[in-house]
């Protein structure tokens, strides 16, 4: 008998018969896969799921019916007989009354006791004062002596203005044609000087100056005296080429041809594109302040008014951004006599954008060893404390929004602790709003920080452009390719189980 017909009489195995293509394996095997799927899917909901922790809703939604108040103690003295004490409190009391606003938040109460509180204004009134006076928080006026009926009426609505403008100047939009000029608050500033030559190489530039000795003696009293509202870094540089992005118009003036610069140019004078005036990298608000000296081409280079004719101020100021002084005539060298009134420009641009206020128009003397009154810093203190509230107010308000509007916006821990501590910090700025100014003004700072920080936690951000539409188009492609085989093999063996036990129940014996 030959090979191949030994090799035809041997049956073929039966598939079903051999170990690996048993039943019982195949469905092990397939158990295996569908248990390793089901042990990972709490590893994958941990990794994947979104923290939501809870928020103090009430206690935000309780802050956001409160009003805003803080109170201001004013101890009246007089040594003018035809004003006597109470009548003069009496009348300057009504029209103050009727000249606050009730979303200013301040009251003005007129105390009998000068040391009720170490924050109470003194205000004396004499005859023999030809000017009013500011020492510290004490005011001293002159009042007319005249006992008729116009000159008292006259005296103390002059008394009332200058108490108005002093304790509560009027908000910066309507102090100025230009309402967004004040930055917004920041714990920290830089301060950016700048010495800009237009064109060095045409023959005309300022190579150097006395800066550090400059900022010193002119604007290092001021920076001192606003420290406790705001940290500031300052630093320098001098450019040597920094062209105009516009040809400034030729005018007539005096004879000769002169160049100007209109409103619309001032509000294009910098050229971000070629000048480089940060030196330094960091997420702090920049006020930046220029000497600018134009080129021989465009010298001299004058401000015009609405009609083309040149004015005299030779300065501006750049909303939210900083100031501007243009330099006609310079040295080489700047020294400190030649950057005195550079650097008294400077100082002027630097408290209106700082939210300063101006001292009344009455006319008042001030120390000349202070930069400003501290009238005029308590009163800026007061109106940042009442806008860092209700910034941070709001803020609190938009989270608790988002986070009900986006139901996959986390809110971790971090983001938690940020919300808390604002909250904390606004109620405690609540408690103390009349009886410490200061204290107000640093939780109210802490409360400004936190809610920001809270606001634009990366964590919130990044979910906000993941929504749900999304997971979907990632996990279907590479779910659906997983599931249908193992799907297909678990409904393929439940069929063949069923089968078999069909058959095996056909072959099992009848009994009666």
């Amino acid at each position: 008998m030959s090979e191949k017909q030994e090799t035809e009489t041997i049956p073929p195995k039966d598939p079903s018969k051999l170990t690996f293509e048993s039943a019982f394996t195949r469905r092990r095997i397939l158990a295996s896969y569908w248990l390793v799927i089901l042990l990972a899917v709490p590893l994958w909901w941990s990794y994947t799921s979104i923290s939501r922790l809870s928020l103090p809703e009430s206690r935000i939604q309780a802050l956001a019916g409160k009003q805003w108040h803080s109170d201001i103690r004013v101890h009246v003295k007089s040594n003018v007989k035809a004003h006597p004490v109470d009548a003069v409190v009496s009348d300057v009391a009504r029209l103050l009354k009727e000249d606050l606003k009730e979303s200013e938040g301040v009251s003005i109460q007129f105390v009998t006791d000068s040391k009720s509180s170490a924050d109470t204004y003194e205000v004396t009134l004499n005859t023999n004062v030809e000017r009013a006076s500011l020492r510290g928080r004490k005011l001293t006026i002159g009042m007319l002596p005249d006992d008729d009926a116009e000159s008292i009426e006259s005296s103390r609505l002059r008394l009332a203005s200058v108490l108005r403008h002093l304790l509560v100047p009027p908000p910066p939009a309507e102090r100025s044609n230009s309402p967004q000029r004040v930055v917004k608050y920041s714990p920290r500033y830089r301060v950016s000087f700048t010495l800009l030559n237009e064109d060095s190489a045409s023959g005309k530039a300022a190579y150097t100056w006395d800066m550090q000795q400059a900022f010193g003696a002119h604007l290092g009293p001021t920076i001192d005296r606003l420290s406790p509202l705001h940290n500031f870094t300052v630093e320098s540089q001098v450019q040597f080429h920094a062209p105009l992005a516009f040809s400034p118009k030729a005018v007539e003036h005096e004879g000769k041809i002169v160049h100007g610069l209109t409103h619309e140019d001032l509000t294009v004078f910098v050229n971000s594109a070629e000048w480089t005036l940060s030196s330094a990298v960091s997420n702090d608000p920049v006020l930046h302040f220029v000497a600018f000296i134009p080129s021989k081409e465009h010298d001299p280079l004058y401000i015009l008014d609405d009609e083309g004719h040149p004015t005299t101020s030779n300065a501006f100021i750049l909303p939210q951004w900083g100031g501007i002084i243009i330099l006609n005539q310079h040295q080489p060298h700047l020294n400190m006599f030649a950057l005195r009134p550079i650097f008294q420009t400077f100082k002027t641009q630097l408290l209106t954008l700082l939210g300063v206020a101006d001292l009344p128009p009455a006319g008042i003397q001030l120390d000349n060893n202070e930069p400003f009154s501290q009238w005029q810093f308590d009163a800026l203190m007061r109106r940042r404390t009442m806008e860092n509230v209700e910034e941070s107010r709001d803020t609190l308000l938009s989270i608790v929004k988002l986070v009900n509007q986006i139901q996959n916006m986390p809110v971790g821990k971090d983001v938690k602790g940020d919300v808390l501590g604002a909250l904390n910090a606004l109620e405690h700025a609540f408690e103390v709003g009349s009886s410490s100014p200061m204290k107000a003004f640093k939780y109210s700072a802490k409360a400004f920080i936190l809610s920001s920080k809270a606001f634009f936690n990366p964590g919130n951000l990044g979910m906000l452009y993941f929504p749900a539409e999304h997971k979907y188009a990632v996990y279907t492609p590479l779910f659906a390719s997983i599931a249908a085989p193992l799907v297909a093999a678990v409904v393929r063996e439940f069929l063949a189980w069923k089968k078999a036990r069909r058959e095996g129940l056909a072959e099992r014996p009848k009994t009666d």
